[in-house]
Order: structure tokens, then sequence, then C-alpha cells
């Protein structure tokens, strides 16, 4: 492995959603980073093909059946040499298996144990199931977005599970373990997507009590309410987006547009607002997307062009930062962000469960200690034939 975080080793507890995206987000950075799968029956298929799950990827993967006293053992071992240990699971869930922050501790005093919950380790709702979009929901970010005459839309998973909770679950990751170099003692580190959402809020919350927000969708400088930042149809069916804020970009889209600023209402009037969307509307529609584009180019108008997942990885931008590599036949988005130095690399196809065990047992100083009563109790498994379940199946994973 290369990156930043080369030597940095994770214990990652098999689940889905934002967990995963961070132990592979770490895995990006250069940490060595093991995934305990669940033992699935022999013969079962998996949900999808291991070479496609990029919540994977950079990753090993070792299976073991943590009903088993020896498998719990193993975990535990694995522990003792680990930096950090992510978990994904309702509050209690491991504990109840026997891995609870105290018992990792007990083992490891400078570990840093990580926990990915969407209510959080406490309060009315904390072993309450639920999604990205119910997180999203409770915090007031879902309120904010869409139209105003349509129920919120789900902008996909994006914000609680990978932004409000990936993305500071690793943030809350590196920064206990910087600070177990100067006190030689782990922590546990609580990561909630509504606490992270919240915190993606703050703008807004200033803004409302400032009272330069309102609660009305669609009606604000970046729901879409303002002419000028917002999407627009063209003449070939497809859409632009322009996010020309500042004045002196403004002035530039309605130089861009044809439009005469002498005959426009001023920039800030909202009252204006409904009838410039309009007008706006009816002169995007006049070109095609790409004609659009072209029009733009150089011009600092704040314009472009609202491209297909499908489009995405060929535009010349995305081309020049080598933004998507082909990894395994594959095409990856590609780590980010990037170093001048350590440089992060795609170095681990995503395995199927169970593929690294005999690997990682052995590199982790585990085997041969382990592997023949391991071998005869059936408690770990290598090979790409296991079903792609972690124990995330013993509670849910928010």
């Amino acid at each position: 492995m290369t990156g930043p975080l080369q030597g940095f080793r994770v214990v990652e507890m098999g689940g889905i959603g934002p967990a995963p995206f961070a132990g592979a987000l770490l895995g990006d950075l250069g940490a060595d980073v093991v995934r305990i799968d669940r033992i699935a029956k022999p013969g079962a298929e998996l949900d999808l093909p291991a070479r496609f799950d990029f919540y994977n990827r950079n990753k090993r993967s070792v299976a073991l059946d943590l009903k088993r006293p020896q498998a719990i053992a193993t975990v535990l071992k694995l522990v003792t040499q680990a930096d950090a240990l992510i978990e994904g699971f309702r509050p209690t869930v491991m504990e109840r298996l026997g891995l609870g922050p105290e018992a990792c501790h007990a083992v490891n005093p400078r570990l840093v144990y990580a926990r990915m919950t969407g209510w959080g380790q406490e309060g009315p709702l904390a072993q309450e199931a639920g999604h990205d979009i119910n997180y999203l929901a409770l915090t007031g970010a879902l309120h904010c977005l869409g139209d105003a005459d349509r129920p919120p839309p789900p902008p996909l998973n994006l914000v609680a599970d990978l932004g409000g909770g990936a993305l500071y679950l690793v943030v809350g990751v590196l920064s206990a373990a910087m600070e177990a170099r100067q006190s030689g003692r782990g922590q546990t580190v609580d990561a909630a997507m509504i606490d992270g959402v919240t915190h993606l809020m703050s703008a807004f919350q200033a803004f409302r009590q400032h009272g330069s927000w309102t609660e009305r969708r669609n009606d604000n400088i970046v729901d879409g309410g303002a002419p000028f930042y917002r999407t627009y149809e063209t003449k070939d069916g497809k859409f632009v987006a322009v996010g020309a804020i500042e004045p002196h970009f403004y002035a530039n889209l309605l130089q861009v547009m044809e439009l005469k600023p002498d005959g426009l209402p001023r920039q800030g009037d909202r009252s204006t607002w409904p009838e410039m969307r309009e007008r706006f509307a009816m002169v995007f529609a006049e070109r095609t997307r790409d004609e659009w584009v072209a029009a733009a180019i150089g011009r600092d108008a704040c314009l472009a062009p609202v491209l297909s997942i499908d489009e995405a990885p060929s535009h010349p931008q995305m081309a020049a930062r080598s933004a998507y590599a082909v990894f395994d036949e594959v095409r990856h988005p590609g780590p980010a962000p990037r170093f001048s130095r350590a440089r992060s690399e795609l170095s681990r196809s995503p395995p199927g469960p169970g593929r690294d065990s005999r690997a990682v047992l052995t590199d982790w100083g585990i085997l041969p200690e382990r592997s023949a009563i391991f071998w005869r109790l059936g408690c770990w498994r290598t090979g790409n034939s296991q079903r792609a379940m972690g124990v995330g199946s013993l509670g849910n994973s928010r």
C-alpha cells in the first residue's frame, strides 16, 4: 500500500453504508484496512460481484463466525495490533458480541474505537432503524431541498450517509489517532449522522437566525430560489447549472445570455426572482446545452453543463485530473484528496468475504498458532464464494 497512512492498521466490522465508505477512504490513503466479514452458507451468491463493491476497495477481508468464542478471540487479537476499529451497528450490538469499547481497550489502550450510527449512541431514537433520508429529515436539511410546490426530494444518500457520516467518522479517527500519539491513550469516537448533518447546516442555521433565510423551499439564494443559482433546461432537453452569485459573475452571465442589465431589476430584489426565473428559463431554452457551454467558456459566468453519470468521466476537465481510473477492468473514482509525495493509489480490488483470511492472520502474526483450531472449527474461510454479508445482520448498521 502507498499513501500518507501507510502503516496505519484498521479493523473494520463488516456492515453497510457510511462505515465501509470511511474504511475505503482510509484504505485509499494507504491504511491497512482489514474487514471482518461473516461466514455465509457454502454456495451463497454475492448480492453484488465483489469487484463492483467500491466501498470495499483497498481492503482485505477475514471471514469469521462471530457466534464462536474463538472468532471473538481472533478479532481481539487483531485489535491488539490495530490503530483503529470501525463499527457501524446499533448501540450495544458490539457489547453483546464481547467487542465493545471496554473489551477492546482492555487489550489495546491506544486503540481509536470509532462508532458510526444515524441517531447516535443515546436518546429516544437510538435503537430505531433508519436510513440517510430519515436522518436528513430530522436535521431540517431535507426540508430545505427541492421545489416549493413538491415534496422534498432525497439527494441520493450523499448528505447524511457520506457527508455527515463517513467523512466525519474519518475526521474523528484521524484526530483521535493524533491525540493518542501525544497521550498514549485511545478513546471512543461517537460519530452520528444527525450530528454531522447538523454541523454541515451551520451557515443556514446562522442565515435563518439572521433573517436572511426563509423556511420556504426554492426561495433562497442557494436553494434554487435565486434565478442566478439554479438549473435550466436547454433547447435539446438537457440542462445547464448557473451559480453567478457575486455581482461581477452575475454581470458576466448576463453578457453570455445577451441580456442588458439596464432593463432588468436589481439582482438582490427577491420580489422579482419568480419573474426572473421564468425569463431566464425562456432564454436558456433558445440554445442547446453545449452551445451555452461554448458561449460561457473563459468568461467567468459560473455556468456548467449538467452531465449524466455516464458523461462525467469523459469531460476534458475530469480527464485532465484523471478523476477516474480503470482498475481490475472496472472504472473507479480516483482516490481523493491528492498529495504531492505520498500518493494514494488503487492497490487492492474489493475482496469477497474471507478472501484474505490466511494472508491477514499471517501478516498480523496470528498464524500459525491458530491455524489448526480454526480450520477444525470452521471459524474462518478463504476464497470468493462467501456471501457479501457482514455482522451487520446481527443488528441494524445505523
